[in-house]
């Protein structure tokens, strides 16, 4: 599946209604840190201010440091969800102060409803989530991220991590259909696993001749 995306300076605003942290020693911070290792964005922010990001290929914890820059590149407060046994002290503050939101994941259910409804009580909210749900390979998605945005009524936007290409990818918004296994099938065709860290841990639906296991 194609995707047309627009490139635009390393410099521009953010759109105003996005939720921002309004942070413009951060924002220097994440753009220095960027550039100096050799990533540049591709795409574009939407011009929406409730959405969920889903993040892949996830195969390596550098995942998650190019992901926090990114986010203090373009000024935005993401939240994102973590297991509540990473927030204890002394990391407890400093990962929420980066967005992160402690869930039990035994009771994922309930998880996807509070966080839906608080999407939804929220005037702007951005969530983001590594579908895959863990840095080994996996061959099937978990479809909490797909089942808030449908709850939520709020868009998808699909962000990869080009580690190739040093590239950091913002796809087109997909409003969830009902249609799980289509949406799901539409989203997982835009990933490669030559964008991972590790390609012998991401599943690549597109490439049969990847192998089953790592």
């Amino acid at each position: 599946m194609e995707v047309e995306l627009v490139s635009r300076p390393a410099n521009a605003v953010v759109p105003s209604d996005a939720p921002r942290r309004r942070s413009a020693v951060l924002q220097a911070l994440g753009r220095l840190v960027l550039r100096l290792a050799g990533w540049r964005f591709q795409g574009d922010v939407p011009h929406i201010p409730k959405f969920v990001i889903i993040v892949a290929p996830h195969t390596s914890n550098w995942d998650f440091v190019v992901g926090v820059f990114a986010m203090f590149a373009k000024d935005l407060r993401v939240h994102w969800l973590g297991k509540d046994t990473l927030f204890r002290m002394p990391m407890n503050r400093p990962l929420r102060w980066l967005g992160g939101r402690p869930v039990k994941r035994d009771v994922p259910e309930g998880v996807v409803r509070e966080v839906a409804a608080t999407i939804v009580a929220e005037s702007e909210f951005l969530l983001a989530l590594a579908p895959e749900g863990t840095r080994k390979r996996v061959t099937e998605w978990r479809s909490g991220f797909y089942r808030v945005a449908e709850s939520a009524h709020v868009p998808i936007v699909p962000v990869w991590l080009d580690y190739g290409r040093r590239e950091i990818g913002i796809g087109a918004p997909l409003l969830p259909t009902g249609d799980l296994a289509g949406d799901l099938a539409r989203l997982r065709a835009l990933y490669s696993s030559r964008m991972a860290r590790y390609p012998a841990r991401f599943h690549d639906v597109n490439d049969s001749t990847t192998p089953e296991k790592s």
